[in-house]
């Protein structure tokens, strides 16, 4: 594949990791916000779905797209913003592992609060405070991480 062809993908990836991330955040946030138990069953479900078809595999394909570009362009991984933008992206990725567990644990309390026709229990709201400030240093991390990769600079 051409260095240009494999930058347009990891270019590309970034933006459907970052669009859905950010994307995903904002309507599962107003989800919650609404109180509204079906609004916020369906947006948890939907934001679950989003994570398995765009956000794992761009999670995935960024790291491996990066090394092959560095290695192409022949620029060492140590050099500082590729490994600064490593360490970052590792960080975010400990901040996400468990936000995909959150996820699919709030999905399954909202479908079961739903079913049952009850309200969402004091686990959810725990669990939606933690997926909130697990996505903050997490989303702040991609941002630098972006901001490294089109400056490639430090």
């Amino acid at each position: 594949m051409s260095y240009l062809a494999l930058k347009y993908l990891h270019i590309l990836s970034m933006v459907l990791l970052f669009g859905t991330g950010l994307g995903s955040a904002f309507y599962k946030w107003m989800a919650d916000r609404s109180r509204n138990l079906e609004h916020i069953a369906i947006t948890n479900r939907n934001v679950v779905l989003a994570d398995w078809i765009f956000t794992t595999p761009t999670v995935i394909f960024q790291p491996v797209s990066g090394v092959w570009l560095a290695y192409l362009a022949g620029i060492p991984l140590s050099t500082g913003w590729i490994l600064i933008s490593l360490v970052l992206y590792v960080f975010a990725g400990a901040c996400w592992v468990p936000v995909v567990w959150l996820q699919i644990r709030m999905s399954k309390l909202a479908n079961t609060a739903l079913e049952n026709e009850s309200s969402l229990n004091d686990d959810y709201w725990k669990y939606a405070r933690m997926w909130f400030w697990l996505g903050v240093p997490a989303f702040v991390s991609m941002v630098l991480v972006v901001f490294l990769m089109v400056f490639k600079s430090i």
